[in-house]
């Protein structure tokens, strides 16, 4: 039987901190996991092990932290252990991290917030109470959640979170009338965009943007060491096969309005998943796909697209979050951030609310959300 708990600890807030720091650490590697993070303390308040959640498929923050522990000869037992969401309690690609603990003999659990996920929803706790374990909540809740908002959303909502890059001069324009856009924004806004790019589980883009730019939508100008899936909206099934955005190691979702199974083979050869989500007017029906890529274990969206699609994914309701960078150029009329309906009334607008305003080298970086879009 485990040891009796330590009391609450006077930092217990600032150990929360230092396990969502461990957290941080698996937000470009953990996906389509949750990053957690996990800090072991003894009873005189020293951290004796640390560690955060690996690639999918391995080990998660509190068996890297015992293993941490272990590594430096420190006994676990009646130890507290402070994680960053609450321990899982099923078996999936690895065994449930709360019956790890509880065979560790750790006598004490502070979570920063309830995993979502049905499987677990509260049964870790209660897994780790009736195995005598302390179990406190609350802690971090905040920075947890936000961490990992597209785990949150997908469990939850059962359809991703989608960020919407876009790149503009000051006057709104995306790109020249003839469709030239590079480059309006410096190289520090194109290195802060892939690093959104490393952030996601799929970079979304459409047919259009394929066949005129061919771009491997990659995160090659951040430190990443997963690069991020790709979901091409292509209604009529054009996608070309030797398209640049076929990187070996990364999926590729294919969404089309029709079913051209010689095209579909030929894809699918080429690795890509094809998802038949037909729509009104020939076009793809965006609400079931952001269902099926969260079906696919898609966590966050990462769009860069035209104005056509912008318009389209907004005007749908399907945007929680834009993050827009602004170059300090005039450059008349030209493509816009996203083509829409023209409104009867300016109380019809889409409304949003700032999150964060900054200078990144030149231009402006302006991140915005619907209000109210993350409830979960």
């Amino acid at each position: 039987m485990p040891a009796v708990p330590p009391p609450p600890h006077p930092l217990d807030d600032a150990l929360m901190q230092q396990a969502l720091a461990q957290a941080a650490k698996a937000r470009l590697l953990a996906p389509p996991n949750p990053a957690v993070g996990c800090v072991l303390v003894d009873a005189q308040g020293r951290t004796i092990g640390q560690g955060h959640t690996q690639r999918v498929g391995g080990p998660h923050a509190e068996v890297m932290a015992l293993r941490d522990a272990a590594a430096q000869g420190h006994s676990v037992v009646g130890a507290t252990a402070y994680v960053t969401l609450e321990p899982c309690s099923h078996q999936g690609r690895t065994g449930p991290c709360c019956d790890a603990l509880v065979q560790a003999g750790i006598g004490r659990v502070v979570a920063s917030i309830a995993d979502p996920n049905p499987r677990v929803a509260g049964n870790g706790f209660a897994r780790l109470r009736a195995a005598g374990v302390a179990v406190e909540i609350g802690p971090g809740a905040a920075e947890s959640r936000e961490l990992n908002l597209g785990f949150f959303s997908r469990m939850v909502r059962k359809t991703p979170w989608v960020r919407m890059k876009m790149a503009a001069s000051l006057d709104g324009s995306t790109a020249l009338a003839d469709g030239s856009s590079q480059w309006i924004t410096s190289p520090a806004a194109r290195a802060d965009g892939h690093a959104s790019r490393a952030r996601a589980c799929a970079v979304l883009t459409g047919i259009g943007t394929i066949l005129k730019d061919n771009p491997t939508l990659d995160a090659r100008l951040a430190d990443t060491p997963r690069q991020p899936h790709v979901v091409v909206v292509d209604s009529q099934m054009n996608t070309p096969l030797d398209a640049h955005i076929f990187i070996a190691g990364r999926a590729v979702f294919i969404c089309s309005a029709v079913l051209n199974d010689v095209k579909k083979t030929a894809l699918e050869a080429r690795g890509a998943t094809v998802l038949h989500l037909p729509g009104p007017a020939g076009k793809v029906d965006l609400a079931a796909m952001l269902q099926e890529l969260a079906r696919h274990e898609i966590n966050e969206v990462h769009v860069e697209a035209g104005q056509t699609l912008n318009g389209a994914l907004i005007q749908a309701g399907l945007v929680d979050e834009f993050l827009v960078y602004l170059a300090p150029k005039l450059i008349g009329p030209g493509l816009g951030l996203a083509q829409m309906e023209p409104l009867a009334r300016l109380a019809d607008a889409v409304a949003l609310e700032f999150t964060s305003v900054s200078q990144l080298g030149p231009d402006i970086r302006i991140t915005a959300r619907i209000p109210g879009r993350d409830p979960f």
